[in-house]
């Protein structure tokens, strides 16, 4: 195991004599940590909603009902609310069951939330984000006081270390500024709280440490299933840290896997196994457009974005979709590069593992989060993902604070105060160098707006974020500030909403919108061939009834001035409204009396006759077909 001897001075920064300062204390470590932390984060409380705050919890109805809405949220799958709103099916293999989250969402809202019927959209986000930042830290001094107390006695730097880098990256900003992502964080938090019950129980043998451990990984399970892992890492960490016996190590741990069932038949009960068909909408589906061997190699060479996001977190994007990351093949050598690295980094981790080496417990904490969304066991329905990672960071995080431990103490053997010198700066370093990227980057998090926009200059070839980059722009230019720039705005919509359409030609939300901007322009024809190739997709979308009622009543408004003036133009409109909206009865009728004074009369009749089927009632139509004159 990695271990650095009390006795050795000048492993440690140097120490006041006395009670004064101490950086080994605990408390001011903790102190440090939550002070960079709130410094890194603040901004944060002022952001909005962005990605799926929304659909998780502005438009989710239990959220929304407050304390009485948390039964259906503990018994209904994640999406439940937002699938019955879109009238679609469970669409995600596996479904989401990740209640706690959204549970705590919930009494927020019944809290915080305005009590009117009609809820102010964010009326409590910055409570959200406060708390999301507050959870964050809190699970960093947790794993500091984890490391410090049964990992790392004897070496508390590296304990430290591990936790400054683990607090400061920024690939962690998606999982902190975006309020949905608090599974994550709650996660991890309960994974640290079942460590520590665990090692209390194994030194103390208190039933009640036991009992923790337990409910503590119970609700990591609640939180996301992430905590499966811990089946593995339970007693791995007793055999590298406690020096137990193999088989020890696992009679040990054989009460979590009795939690781990308990949670997995719940789990079953409530989600099943997810949507079994497979989802025809690349967008969710990423390789579905890949053959068998460029979907292995994709998800392959993807394990090296990972990697490269981790040692070097620039650019940051909210999404990966298709066709962020093209398609790939065994012909690529970086794919080959994956396969050796991670090969490697397993063969090293059994290597290890059985050295009783603690770089071994960091190697499987990474691999066996990473492996959970690498589409390899089942597709996630995403191509990667910041918040996905966000776990598995912290196996990087610690091999890395093990390493800047071992430069720290080969340092301090050169000469004198050449250690902390360099531990200052070093530091100094890595702390100015990630705040550069994750205060910007908390600020284009603010809303969808100012996070699309963002995004499409990063990602320019995902269809996503050029669709929702296109409806932030026609989202602009209904502000009444920007009303001179409005044309400029939507033509700059039109831009990202073709292009999206044209990565993804299924892509419905863009043709929606695509359709909204051209319908701002007045030009009804091409919001009408956009909209039309949008109701072949997807049919039942709520949004076209109500696009094409609108479109429907342009025309209509066009007939109507024209009038009897010129009744075959008008006929021409009412044709094009009824195209759009054949249900409104009201088109049906005009249309018969614009044939009608256009002496048409057999098509005014097949109008009225349409009018009175839709309404039976109508008086007008009855007098417009008694009025027709018989052959």
């Amino acid at each position: 195991m990695v271990k650095t001897k009390e006795n050795k001075g000048k492993s440690q920064l140097p120490v006041n004599s006395g009670n004064s300062f101490s950086f080994n204390d605990f408390r001011i470590q903790s102190f440090i940590l939550i002070l960079i932390g709130f410094i890194f984060y603040f901004n944060s409380f002022f952001n909005e909603y962005a990605l799926d705050d929304g659909i998780v919890i502005q438009k989710n109805e239990y959220v929304q009902n407050g304390i009485s809405g948390i039964r259906k949220i503990l018994t209904t799958d994640a999406y439940d609310s937002f699938y019955k709103q879109m009238g679609a099916k469970q669409q995600l293999s596996g479904g989401r069951y990740r209640p706690l989250s959204v549970v705590t969402f919930a009494i927020e809202q019944q809290l915080f939330g305005s009590k009117a019927k009609e809820k102010p959209a964010d009326d409590v986000a910055m409570v959200r984000h406060v708390l999301n930042v507050l959870f964050y830290l809190f699970s960093v001094v947790l794993l500091l006081y984890f490391l410090r107390n049964f990992i790392f006695k004897e070496t508390p730097l590296i304990a430290f270390f591990t936790c400054l880098i683990f607090l400061i990256h920024p690939i962690h900003t998606e999982v902190i500024s975006n309020v949905k992502s608090r599974d994550e964080i709650l996660s991890f938090l309960f994974i640290i709280l079942t460590f520590i019950a665990v090692f209390r129980y194994r030194e103390t043998k208190k039933i009640s440490q036991l009992l923790f451990g337990l409910l503590f990984y119970f609700l990591a399970l609640l939180s996301k299933e992430y905590a499966i892992t811990l089946l593995v890492l339970i007693p791995m960490l007793l055999y590298i840290v406690k020096g137990d016996s193999f088989t020890n190590s696992l009679m040990s741990s054989l009460p979590y896997f009795l939690i781990a069932g308990i949670y997995l038949l719940i789990r079953f009960k409530i989600v099943g196994v997810g949507s079994t068909a497979p989802n025809t909408d690349v967008l969710n589906n990423p390789f579905m457009f890949a053959t068998k061997p460029e979907k292995w190699a994709t998800k392959i060479d993807i394990l090296n974005h990972y990697l490269k996001l981790l040692f070097y977190p620039t650019p940051l994007s909210s999404d990966y979709s298709y066709n962020t990351i093209p398609y790939t093949n065994f012909g690529n050598g970086l794919v080959w590069l994956s396969i050796v690295t991670h090969l490697s980094m397993i063969a090293a981790t059994i290597i290890l593992f059985f050295r009783r080496n603690i770089i071994a417990f960091a190697l499987a904490f990474y691999l066996l989060h990473l492996i959970l969304i690498s589409n390899f066991l089942m597709d996630i329905g995403a191509t990667m993902g910041e918040r996905l990672v966000y776990h598995s960071s912290f196996g990087f995080a610690l091999i890395i604070g093990i390493s800047m431990n071992w430069l720290y103490e080969k340092l301090s053997s050169f000469a004198k105060n050449i250690d902390t010198i360099f531990a200052v700066l070093f530091i100094s370093g890595i702390v100015f160098f990630c705040e550069r990227i994750v205060i910007p980057r908390n600020r284009e998090w603010k809303n969808d707006t100012t996070l699309f926009i963002a995004d499409a200059q990063k990602v320019p070839n995902s269809a996503l974020v050029n669709g929702n980059a296109g409806k932030a722009y026609i989202d602009l230019s209904e502000i009444p500030e920007n009303k001179t720039q409005e044309k400029e705005l939507i033509t700059k919509a039109i831009y990202h909403l073709s292009k999206s359409v044209s990565i993804h030609k299924k892509y419905v939300n863009g043709y929606l919108n695509l359709g909204v901007a051209y319908f701002k322009l007045k030009d009804y024809e091409k919001a009408k061939s956009n909209w039309m190739i949008a109701e072949e997709i997807f049919p039942n979308n709520p949004f076209l009834k109500r696009n094409f009622g609108l479109l429907g009543s342009i025309y209509f408004s066009e007939a109507m001035k024209i009038g009897g003036k010129q009744p075959e133009e008008a006929i021409k409109f009412l044709k094009k409204a009824i195209e759009v909206d054949p249900a409104n009865v009201e088109y049906w009728y005009n249309l018969g009396g614009a044939c009608y004074t256009a002496k048409d009369f057999e098509m005014a009749k097949t109008a009225w006759i349409k009018t009175l089927e839709l309404d039976p009632n109508h008086a007008q139509a009855k007098q417009g077909m008694a009025a027709i004159p018989l052959k």
